[in-house]
């Protein structure tokens, strides 16, 4: 049973989206909330799997009540699905950034939706990651770290473990990494989770923006 919490400041957008949730086999929606303050309570309160976060709210936005959510909660973390109306949202970025485990458009079908829902909840990181990339590249050579920290050193990971990143953030999926890599998928996932361990990273989608930001992968560069 995935624990879903739904965070939207339009009541009918939201109302509509948690009755799409109920009503599917699987899932749970412990609670809603209107603003990005509300959520951080309903976050601490009700310790959900995975939070619909809307991004563009009026006072907390969905950016910093991702940082709070993510910074205050105790392990596991709730996986932090962004809902917007742009697919290039430079708040989406600082999202990504901030912790988010990947976004979804406002527009996307029911379908969809459960499906984005269920691969976050499953411990996927990053939902449509060909979409979450070119975001990345349109955003990542022209904006720099936040409190302009430095990035990580990616000089501490193995050449294997450079090399998954890359083609991570390229948009490939575990699968076709591993096809690409000639191993496992398993492997595959223990690559990338030592890759995040090492780089102090919280989600797939943060390694993605790495990627970008340290060089390793170039916007508009060749893909595998």
């Amino acid at each position: 049973m995935i624990r879903v919490l739904v965070v939207d400041d339009q009541f009918l957008i939201r109302a509509g989206l948690v009755g799409l949730l109920r009503a599917a086999p699987g899932i749970e929606v412990v609670g809603e909330a209107g603003d990005g303050a509300e959520a951080v309570r309903q976050a601490a309160a009700t310790r959900p799997d995975v939070i619909l976060m809307d991004i563009r709210m009026p006072g907390t936005t969905g950016i910093e009540a991702t940082r709070r959510i993510l910074a205050e909660a105790p392990d596991p973390a709730p996986r932090i699905l962004i809902l917007t109306t742009f697919d290039l949202d430079e708040y989406v970025y600082q999202a990504l950034r901030a912790g988010a485990s990947g976004f979804l458009l406002k527009d996307s079908g029911p379908e969809r939706l459960l499906a984005a829902v269920a691969a976050v909840g499953g411990g996927d990181g990053l939902f449509a990651p060909s979409v979450t990339r070119r975001l990345v590249e349109a955003f990542a050579s022209r904006t720099g770290r936040p409190g302009d920290a430095p990035p990580p050193e990616i000089g501490a990971l193995t050449a294997r473990e450079t090399e998954v990143l890359r083609l991570t953030a390229c948009g490939m999926s575990n699968l076709e990494i591993a096809d690409q890599l000639f191993i496992s998928e398993a492997t595959v996932k223990t690559h990338l989770n030592r890759t995040m361990s090492k780089l102090d990273l919280d989600s797939r989608a943060q390694a993605v923006v790495v990627a970008y930001e340290t060089g390793l992968v170039t916007p508009g560069g060749p893909r595998p």
